[in-house]
């Protein structure tokens, strides 16, 4: 019997022949692949056993020392040194201790640069009572007002994280993204009102300067990175 030119006993080429070769996977997938390794075991091994365990995983044996040294780098994988051998190891609960470790030091910037935003707001609407408010001045009080909203969001979040769970984890990580980004948020605000000041109250350049060093302000300020 045919059916459209091939007899019964001929096999039909493949529909997915063209994708039969896998997508390799990320550095960052091979990271969380290698971790998982040491989550997983709760052991102590050596760079040779990870060549062995890693392939199971998805992972060539080829790239496992890149990928270690990169955990390593970033004190998410412990290396020691006895004798002539290194060794390596993980825990689960170290993951969690550190990412809230980030977390709450990420949280603790977020709320000076609020306190320090406040303060100057309020001492500003002080020494320039009696002035007609700007359309742009206005415009900077509304972003403070729709900062501290976004903060207060992302600290209501923060709060119901739970610690050891793998996928919470990663919401945790986003969340400390989040958090970074409002603090850089709040430290141009700063920023934008002083420039703002220097523009508007032109003459008073020693003055405002005088004004924002008193309050914390700094121009060498960096963002969080």
């Amino acid at each position: 019997m045919q059916l459209l030119g091939f007899t019964s006993t001929e096999q039909l080429p493949s529909v997915h022949a063209a994708n039969s070769k896998k997508r390799g996977l990320s550095l960052e997938e091979k990271r969380e692949k290698v971790l998982e390794i040491f989550h997983e075991s709760k052991d102590v091994f050596q760079l040779k056993d990870i060549e062995k365990l890693a392939p199971k995983k998805g992972v060539i044996s080829q790239s496992v020392k890149e990928v270690l040294q990169s955990l390593v780098d970033d004190d998410m994988v412990h290396q020691d040194k006895i004798g002539i051998s290194n060794f390596f190891w993980a825990f689960p609960s170290e993951a969690s201790v550190q990412q809230e470790s980030v977390l709450a030091k990420l949280q603790k910037q977020a709320e000076q640069n609020k306190q320090q935003q406040s303060s100057l707001q309020q001492k500003f609407q002080t020494s320039m009572a009696g002035r007609e408010d700007s359309a742009d001045r206005v415009a900077k009080l509304s972003d403070v007002a729709k900062h501290e909203k976004e903060l207060h969001d992302i600290q209501n979040q923060l709060d119901q994280y739970a610690e050891n769970d793998r996928d919470k984890m990663k919401s945790m990580e986003e969340a400390a993204g989040i958090a970074q980004d409002a603090a850089n948020r709040w430290q141009d605000n700063i920023e934008a009102l002083h420039d703002w000041c220097k523009r508007r109250f032109d003459g008073m350049g020693e003055q405002l300067e005088g004004f924002f060093k008193e309050n914390g302000y700094n121009e060498n300020m960096e963002t969080f990175a």
